[in-house]
């Protein structure tokens, strides 16, 4: 063990917007406006609405706001909020290349929520989000996504150290405070896979809320003195080896200070598992060039990971959570609906006969990371493309903007916009909300 814990909380805490490149600032601009724009378009959801109203009716009196709501409530209310309406409807930011870690869902609400209370300005947020990320994607990249393969759900269990890192950097914890925070943070991981083999998808939600109140309550406890061990991601009952079936420690301090991972941040085209977005990229561009409709579609192929087949593979999916953390139904959605638009993915798709019958003609076959898909049309014809990246492109931002903020916002949304646009220069972020 070379203290690493301790190594993290020291950069974190000394981390200055000034030491910043300008693409790093900028991309993770990029992705507070994002999980923004996700964060609105959760907040109309009818499982939202529960957590929204229990964050109101629990933490009233405070300065952090809900945001697509607007109202005002203690800080740990309101990252318990946005962080499970950032990732209400799969449309918040990952890593690639994957890390178990989001960071938009379970970095920018706890920052947000101490940003308001505190009455820090815009720079002070986005520093704040680069150090969270740092730490939490490091962590992340250690784990191996072994966490998951004994069943933890990876960003309720990565996202608290995120989340307590930006919230003790909002908070001005130094090095010291900072590694109590983590040791503190060690003690609130959780969140199981148990929704994924067909009910409950509800909770999938909450894990990123969760992690966001963590991460408030873990700095703000330190902050006051309370402490946790110095060794709490590294050591013998630490989080990877109690979290993790294997690990590698020297993945949570390579490249720290020199590289920053918050430029692996991408940012999602399609509200779905990230797992699919390949394949329906790939089976939207051939039926754009090929000019076949749906019902053509005698079946189609996509190979994907011993992983995908076991956890996606999912043909008659009872909830929208599971249809969106379904490959098969998430393509065929994207050969018979706009698949960015978050309105395509309603109870009506659930129940749509096209859709559902297509589904059950998708088939996964192992192959690799990047899909290739095969699609048999009845006519005899066979068409191939393999999709190597199916997330957001660079100057895309704005339009998936207008679509996730639309129904709640309206034209207001692009004032909005134009106004994170500048986030850097505002002094302060009472507004966000």
């Amino acid at each position: 063990m070379a203290h690493e814990t301790v190594r993290l909380a020291e950069y974190a805490a000394a981390l200055r917007y000034e030491d910043l490149p300008a693409p790093v600032a900028q991309q993770a601009k990029d992705c507070i406006i994002d999980t923004v724009a996700a964060a609105i378009c959760g907040s109309a959801l009818p499982w939202s609405r529960i957590v929204i109203d229990y964050a109101e009716r629990t933490g009233p009196g405070g300065k952090s706001r809900i945001l697509g709501r607007g109202s005002a409530v203690q800080a740990p209310a309101a990252a318990l909020a946005n962080g499970a309406l950032a990732h209400a409807f799969e449309l918040d930011s990952l890593t690639r290349p994957g890390a178990g870690a989001h960071p938009g869902a379970t970095v920018l609400p706890p920052a947000l929520a101490v940003a308001q209370e505190k009455g820090a300005d815009g720079r002070g947020l986005i520093a704040a989000f680069v150090a969270g990320n740092e730490v939490m994607i490091r962590i992340g990249r250690a784990t191996g996504h072994t966490n998951e393969a004994r069943g933890f759900h990876a960003p309720g269990t990565t996202g608290p150290f995120g989340a307590t890192v930006t919230a003790g950097h909002l908070l001005g914890l130094d090095a010291g405070a900072m590694t109590n925070a983590l040791g503190i943070a060690g003690s609130l991981c959780g969140g199981l896979l148990e929704f994924a083999r067909g009910n409950g998808g509800m909770v999938k939600r909450l894990h990123l809320g969760r992690a966001s109140e963590a991460g408030v309550l873990a700095a703000s406890l330190a902050a006051g003195g309370f402490t946790g061990p110095r060794t709490v991601i590294e050591g013998q009952f630490g989080f990877l080896r109690v979290f993790c079936t294997a690990w590698d420690e020297a993945e949570l301090t390579r490249g720290l200070g020199e590289e920053f991972l918050v430029s692996t941040t991408v940012l999602k085209r399609y509200p779905c598992h990230a797992t699919a977005h390949p394949a329906v990229r790939a089976v939207r561009e051939l039926q754009a060039e090929h000019g076949f409709a749906a019902a053509a579609v005698e079946a189609i192929t996509v190979t994907a990971t011993e992983r995908m087949i076991e956890r996606h593979n999912i043909l008659e999916p009872a909830d929208l959570m599971l249809a969106q953390y379904s490959i098969p139904f998430s393509v065929a959605l994207g050969l018979c609906r706009e698949a960015r638009d978050p309105e395509s993915w309603d109870e009506t798709a659930l129940a749509d006969p096209q859709i559902l019958s297509l589904c059950r003609r998708v088939r996964l076959v192992r192959g690799g990371e990047l899909s290739a898909v095969t699609i048999a049309l009845t006519d005899g014809r066979r068409l191939e493309r393999r999709a190597e990246n199916g997330m957001l492109e660079s100057g895309k931002l704005t339009d998936k903007f207008q679509r996730l903020t639309r129904a709640v916002l309206g034209e207001r949304g692009a004032t909005l916009y134009e106004r994170l646009l500048g986030l850097e220069d505002e002094r302060s972020l009472e507004w966000l909300g």
